[in-house]
């Protein structure tokens, strides 16, 4: 099987183990990161309910647009987790009624608790993981704090039949991530030794 989230082989799993260990930290880190977005945002003069970044403050004009912050708030990303909670547990427990309200922090505590089931049963867990990545990403942007973006590595350089035709595709990694996995020929490289290879072996290498 192939990982929901990033297509690595993983085995009898929905997600791979580094995607696993990604989603964890996530879910752990998100209540604290929406906490940080509340600062970040002031409630609208024009509605009630509805939070936007702070304008008509000194200063030069934020580049972010703010019709975009308008959807990144603490409100919207607890009912998309509680949707993923109620999901899990109806998949899990089909007769079982909805889980009672709960706050962000709970709903999420109560995702990473179920990752191994998830991760083992729930074939939506790749979905799951990337919702969750998502919305990191956009408090990420607001608190100022961005992940890591993928980088270009170059190319791969396996063999991918009995002509020694190489591969070719284009490998990129991320800070934190775990060796460097080609999305086509599924190729892993990991290690100093595989890294000397494949910048030895690279087009402009050759030439």
């Amino acid at each position: 099987m192939n990982c929901g989230l990033c297509g690595r082989e993983s085995g009898p799993l929905y997600l791979c183990e580094w995607d696993t260990r990604s989603l964890d930290k996530r879910l752990t880190e998100l209540p604290v990161l929406y906490r940080e977005v509340a600062e970040c945002l002031v409630p609208r003069r024009s509605g009630w309910g509805e939070i936007v970044a702070t304008r008509g403050a000194a200063g030069p004009r934020s580049p972010i647009n703010e019709d975009v912050l308008d959807t990144v708030t603490t409100v919207r990303t607890s009912e998309v987790v509680r949707s993923w909670r109620v999901d899990v547990q109806r998949v899990r427990w089909p007769h079982h009624g909805p889980p009672a309200a709960a706050s962000l922090e709970a709903d999420c505590r109560w995702l990473a608790m179920e990752l191994e089931w998830i991760t083992a049963e729930y074939p939506a867990a790749g979905d799951l993981a990337r919702e969750v990545r998502e919305l990191e990403g956009q408090a990420r942007v607001i608190v100022g704090d961005p992940p890591p973006r993928p980088k270009d590595i170059g190319q791969c350089i396996a063999v991918v039949n009995d002509d020694g035709t190489r591969c070719g595709a284009a490998l990129t990694h991320t800070a934190g991530q775990s060796g460097i996995t080609c999305r086509q020929c599924r190729a892993v490289y990991r290690g100093q030794q595989d890294l000397l290879l494949l910048l030895h072996y690279q087009p402009e290498a050759s030439a």
